[in-house]
């Protein structure tokens, strides 16, 4: 008996300390004027053998690879007693590792020098720390605990802000390495303010890290938005997430030096603008924070199986992504409608402005919602340096998805008065977000036949997600009182800038079906005259053009490398359509638009 007793000990003894194996880093700043950190890991209980480091291509809620490794040098790798070890680079992001005694030390300088949800920065005033960016891992070694220690200096007054655990004092841990990743922190002399939210064993905080250059007031003004936004967004769904560590904390840095962005995670987003509260940024600003945290339940919970798990070593490929981010975008500026923080009248501007961008792209004649979200590789922050047709072929799944979210809210509203998308979205939510299991797109059809019913589902996705017809939107808009409306000007189609010099050039590729791409105009081509009339500015084009007649065909003359040339172009009606309410609604229509526009 007190044999089996020990071996029980043992047992629970040796769990216990395989429980406290953990992989660790820390990173300094002693050189941040210059854009470097010193980072330092350390991986122990390793296997005898071959041990893969890696820096990750990819990072949690981009799409597109990255090739982090391009920014760390001066690495150094040993064992436990600081002997260098065997080391070879089977590519440009693998460190293969040998001649170890089953701990490795790496030790590198990471060049930072972008402010945004993607890379890191580090300078004097701040270090926006995105984990993928920044640290090596070993792909094997996934599941163990993760343990970092922020080496802040003193005379910066820097303070830390992740949704990661605190240990004490400056350690952090991330459960394992899809957290950890998933995990960026801030480090500044920030302000930080919280509101609790939820009751008794479901109450959690909101916070928010902000580094500005503003006052505690406006940090202050801006932060009852936020609340707002938090409650109206709970009310789509019916309840908040479960946060681990109960809280989720917006990192935000709206300094001169930082790039515009927005990245979500699990119990957190970095966002950053360079635009200040004062100058503007109270209101520019507010939008990303609404999509951002949408995405606490959208994207990071109820989550597509094709970015489950996350590959950190190729990008992954989602079919879902005009309803993962595109529906979210539909729900940003209805939130911010829905609050307050902008208008009505605001709202349908927005709205009638991605209604153009979209339902005039020539891309949907060659790709399917699915087949536009699949895309997101070759453009979400990918890098290439060949010119792309994107005028032509690419319309961001971002806005499609924000035109299928209105189309499918309106339509299930024009269907029957009981039915919306926030109905859907709690449906969706109860079954595939809080209980994590990831989804497909099939899931979400049956989801959509079992909430709308067959013919419904059917039919929208057969013609909008498996096809790309156009919704009638006169009808569906027509529905909730609200009038769209064709512009009646006349249009040639080409995107003009004027140069220093006072030329007319083509600054975009001409789109298919506009007058300018039928007259065989092109990017660069810079024109001289309509109808034999000049012009030597914006104002004075836009007033060359509307002289004349739709449906009339005029001379058009044009320098093309150097070369003049002539055309003909026939001008035609502008395509754009704007929204306006109407001006004598009747009662059904005007208390659907309050249900839509209000709804709790």
């Amino acid at each position: 008996m007190r044999y089996f007793s020990l071996i029980i000990f043992l047992f629970f003894t040796l769990q216990s300390n395989f429980a406290q194996i953990r992989n660790k880093y820390s990173i300094s700043f002693d050189n941040a004027e210059h854009h470097e950190a010193n980072v330092t890991a350390t991986f122990t209980n390793l296997q005898s053998g071959t041990v893969s480091l890696r820096m990750s291509r990819t990072s949690p809620g981009r799409y597109a690879l990255h090739e982090f490794a391009k920014n760390i040098y001066n690495v150094k790798i040993t064992d436990s007693r600081g002997k260098k070890v065997n080391v070879t680079r089977p590519n440009l992001h693998q460190w293969d590792v040998t001649g170890h005694d089953g701990t490795i030390h790496v030790y590198y300088t990471l060049f930072g020098d972008r402010g945004d949800g993607t890379y890191s920065q580090i300078d004097e005033t701040h270090a926006i720390i995105n984990n993928p960016a920044t640290f090596m891992y070993v792909p094997k070694l996934k599941d163990r605990p993760v343990e970092i220690l922020y080496v802040t200096r003193n005379d910066l007054g820097w303070k830390i802000a992740t949704q990661m655990e605190r240990l004490q004092g400056n350690n952090f841990r991330a459960p394992n390495l899809q957290l950890f990743m998933d995990s960026p922190a801030l480090l500044s002399n920030h302000v930080v303010k919280q509101h609790k939210i939820g009751e008794g064993n479901t109450a959690h905080t909101i916070k928010m890290a902000l580094h500005h250059n503003g006052t505690d007031q406006e940090a202050d003004e801006f932060f009852e938005s936020i609340k707002k936004i938090a409650e109206e967004e709970k009310q789509v769904f019916g309840d908040y997430p479960s946060f681990e560590n109960n809280e989720y904390i917006f990192l935000v840095s709206f300094m001169p030096q930082v790039s515009r962005d927005g990245m979500e995670h699990r119990n957190s987003t970095v966002i950053t603008n360079p635009k200040s509260l004062s100058d503007g940024g109270m209101k520019d600003n507010i939008g990303t924070f609404a999509h951002e945290f949408f995405h606490a339940w959208n994207v990071e919970r109820i989550r597509p199986l094709s970015l489950e798990p996350f590959d950190f070593d190729k990008a992954n490929i989602s079919e879902e992504l005009w309803f993962a981010e595109g529906v979210t975008s539909y729900y940003t500026n209805l939130i911010l409608c829905r609050t307050g923080i902008i208008s009505q009248e605001e709202y349908l501007v927005k709205l009638a402005t991605t209604y153009n961008k979209v339902w005039n792209s020539p891309a949907l004649q060659f790709f399917t919602p699915r087949e536009i979200s699949r895309k997101a590789p070759f453009m979400d922050a990918a890098v290439s340096i060949d010119p792309i047709n994107t005028e032509n072929t690419y319309v961001s799944y971002y806005s499609y998805g924000n035109m299928l979210g209105l189309a499918l809210d309106l339509s299930l509203r024009d269907a029957k008065d009981d039915l919306n998308l926030d109905d859907f979205m709690k449906l969706f939510w109860t079954k595939y977000g809080k209980t994590e299991i990831a989804y497909t797109l099939d899931n979400l059809y049956i989801t959509l036949r079992e909430y709308a019913g067959s013919s419904f589902a059917d039919s929208f996705f057969s013609k909008y997600i498996n096809g790309s017809e156009v919704p009638d939107f006169k009808k569906l808009f027509g529905a909730v009182a609200i009038s769209l409306k064709t512009e009646e000007d006349p249009y040639i189609g080409a995107e003009i800038e004027f140069t220093k010099n006072g030329l007319a050039r083509i600054s975009e590729y001409t789109r298919q079906g506009t007058p300018a791409y039928e007259a065989g105009l092109e990017k660069e081509d810079v024109i001289i005259s309509i109808g034999n009339k000049s012009f030597s500015d914006i104002d004075q084009y836009h007033e060359v053009v509307n002289k004349n007649k739709i449906g009339k065909k005029v001379v058009l003359q044009y320098k093309r490398n150097g070369t003049d040339r002539t055309t003909y172009v026939k001008i035609e009606k502008n395509p754009k359509i704007t929204l306006t309410e109407h001006t004598k609604p009747n009662e059904k229509a005007l208390q659907r638009r309050k249900n839509w526009l209000n709804q709790k």
